[in-house]
């Protein structure tokens, strides 16, 4: 497409002058380039195809970057980011050294705080708008959060506040699940634009300013009005008062949010009330792509694919279809395994199982604290809870894995997909802290499948041989073991290192979990140098085998420790500090991330910018053994 209005040359100021005609040509345009962009490179397209008409009439009204606005999440932000001065690097979208697929302070003067995770906004956007006022400044401060992040609890939490406070606020519930009813009608629609037209608002702001100054009577007089008010609501709309109403809010929609003038007129009043505002639009994910629309889950996040003929699914086997297949077959054999998410039944597999078992299957909507504890009372009643999430999303229920699970003993199964580097989400989905948040847990039981077969066995020794609380991560991605077989056959070897090599003496490595790939190309490196010694990869990371890995490293004095995850409590610092409670002589050298903050690339970019790909290994070992 050539694009007419979309173009470097168009900056913030220059949208408020766009005709009608203009705006419309405007968001086509961004659809195209998003939808091009997105085919090539990967990332969140349906959910950025639905916010477009949103995004053109937000910097229609407001004035960017003295207005401020935080996206939820921020899976819907690309338009944003194409309109304030980052189409020429567009196409760098989630690439290393890129632009970011989430908003990114870093990154651009209209960015305003750094999202990836769910249900922020509207805490982020209140603590904007308090520093405002606490300044003394006038600007507006907007909140777009959809309707899936407004089923997390620190949603709520801040409306909560936010409607006691009475402070300043839009917050936009970007509604993509329901549709407009078409029986709403004419009066319906005349009666909410009245209600925010600034007649109305000005002769209720009189009404009730004189009715508060009457002793007495004026405070009942407008409770009665307020429900008369509401009762004729009733009558003309069929439902009662929004609950946002209730919680003191003024709430005005559903409203069409692809009606782009009807958009900028409805943004236009709104941004002049002195109030916290919840405006209530309805969008289609999807919009303007076919295949998109017509199943928007398999078009949330994607990778590369052909634009003519859409997302297809590869078949090929994944740690997540192998989690999925393994904990199914568990519940068939045993009616007390139940499987819990958060919200990602298709991410973490778990779709066939709802169908397979759809009364021992319970998604949460998007509230990891929830989904924990409520795991915990699923276990003191004699079920055995499989809770599936990923790895950085699991870290928000920090409080409730602890005291609601492992204080206890409670026998829940913590499924930790996607630990380790993600590759394009960067580091607000890599999951670098699962063992290291894990090692701090009471009774916890850790372990780091290699493949998938010993992911099953890890997960029948989680369900069927623990009495406790156990956690199982596995990377995003395939295995490249599946053809080699496991390192063991019997579960009963779980907690042994399992021999990968054994070349020498001069040191030994314990990779753990499925970072071994790496680990044997580093043991050839320094095997071509002359430097030969024994790698081991261990799945049972806690309790430590520290006896096992001891007898399996015989009279090497050095021993390298290997992982994908962050150093500061990890495993590696963990085995080295019980080794030296126990008096060993053996001198213990983690190798793992210290640089949380990787940013958006391939895997492998990430790997060798934490350290841990087999060049670095090889490194480390060398400047260790010659030192």
């Amino acid at each position: 497409m050539e694009y007419k209005i979309l173009g470097k040359e168009l900056d913030a100021h220059k949208i408020k002058e766009l005709t009608k005609t203009q705006r419309e040509c405007l968001c086509d345009e961004l659809r195209d380039k998003i939808l091009d962009t997105v085919s090539k490179n990967g990332g969140h397209l349906a959910s950025n195809l639905g916010t477009v008409e949103l995004t053109v009439a937000l910097m229609t009204v407001f004035d960017f970057p003295k207005d401020k606005i935080v996206f939820d999440v921020g899976h819907q932000a690309y338009s944003y980011k194409l309109l304030t001065g980052r189409f020429e690097k567009f196409d760098t979208l989630r690439q290393k050294g890129g632009i970011s697929g989430f908003p990114r302070i870093s990154e651009s003067e209209y960015d305003f705080f750094d999202t990836g995770h769910s249900s922020t906004s509207i805490s982020a956007a209140l603590g904007m708008a308090r520093a405002r006022d606490l300044k003394g400044e006038d600007d507006c401060v907007i909140a777009v959060i959809g309707d899936g992040a407004l089923t997390g609890g620190l949603a709520y939490e801040a409306l909560n506040d936010l409607g006691h406070s009475k402070t300043k606020m839009i917050v936009i519930l970007n509604d993509n699940e329901m549709s407009i009813d078409k029986n709403v009608g004419g009066m319906s629609k005349y009666l909410k634009r009245l209600r925010i037209s600034s007649g109305y608002l000005s002769a209720k702001k009189s009404t009730e300013g004189f009715l508060n100054k009457i002793p007495l009577l004026g405070k009942p007089i407008i409770r009665l009005i307020m429900r008369i008010k509401s009762f004729f609501r009733y009558l003309v709309n069929k439902q009662p008062p929004s609950m946002f109403e209730d919680l003191g809010m003024i709430y005005y929609g559903p409203t069409d949010g692809h009606d782009l003038e009807g958009l900028i007129k409805d943004l236009t009043a709104l941004k002049d009330l002195n109030a916290p505002v919840l405006f209530h639009i309805c969008t289609k994910k999807g919009k303007g792509y076919k295949p998109a629309e017509l199943d928007p889950s398999d078009y949330h996040g994607v990778g590369p694919f052909d634009r003519e003929k859409g997302v297809s699914s590869s078949g090929s086997l994944s740690y997540t279809t192998a989690f999925a297949g393994a904990v199914t077959d568990f519940a068939s054999q045993n009616k007390k395994v139940v499987a819990v998410t958060a919200a990602m039944a298709q991410g973490t597999g778990l779709e066939n199982f709802s169908f397979k078992f759809a009364n021992r299957f319970y998604d949460c909507g998007i509230a990891e604290e929830h989904a924990v504890t409520m795991a915990g009372g699923l276990a003191v009643s004699g079920y055995i809870p499989v809770v599936a999430i990923y790895s950085s999303f699991l870290q928000r229920a920090y409080d409730e894995i602890m005291h609601d699970v492992c204080f206890m003993n409670n026998h829940v199964v913590f499924a930790v997909d996607r630990a380790g580097f993600v590759g394009a989400d960067g580091h607000t989905h890599n999951g670098m802290c699962d063992i290291s948040y894990m090692f701090s847990m009471p009774n916890m039981k850790i372990l780091a499948p290699r493949d998938y077969k010993d992911l099953r066995m890890s997960l029948d020794y989680a369900i069927n041989r623990c009495d406790g609380p156990c956690s199982v991560r596995y990377p995003r991605g395939a295995s490249v073991y599946e053809e080699k077989g496991p390192l063991y056959d019997s579960i009963d070897d779980i907690a042994k290192p399992h021999l990968v090599s054994d070349e020498g003496t001069e040191y030994a490595i314990v990779s753990v979990g499925a970072i071994c790939d790496e680990v044997e190309k580093a043991v050839e490196l320094l095997k071509q140098d002359g430097i030969k010694g024994m790698h081991l990869n261990l799945t049972y990371l806690r309790p430590i085998p520290w006896d096992e890995i001891k007898a399996a490293t015989g009279t090497v004095k050095t021993i390298f420790t290997v992982e994908e995850g962050i150093f500061s409590g990890g495993f590696g610092e963990n085995l080295a500090s019980y080794a030296y409670e126990k008096g060993s002589d053996k001198k213990i050298c983690p190798i793992a991330v210290k640089n949380q903050l990787i940013r958006a690339g391939s895997r492998a970019d990430q790997l060798r910018e934490g350290g841990i790909d087999s060049v670095s290994i090889a490194g480390r070992v060398k400047n260790e053994l010659s030192s």
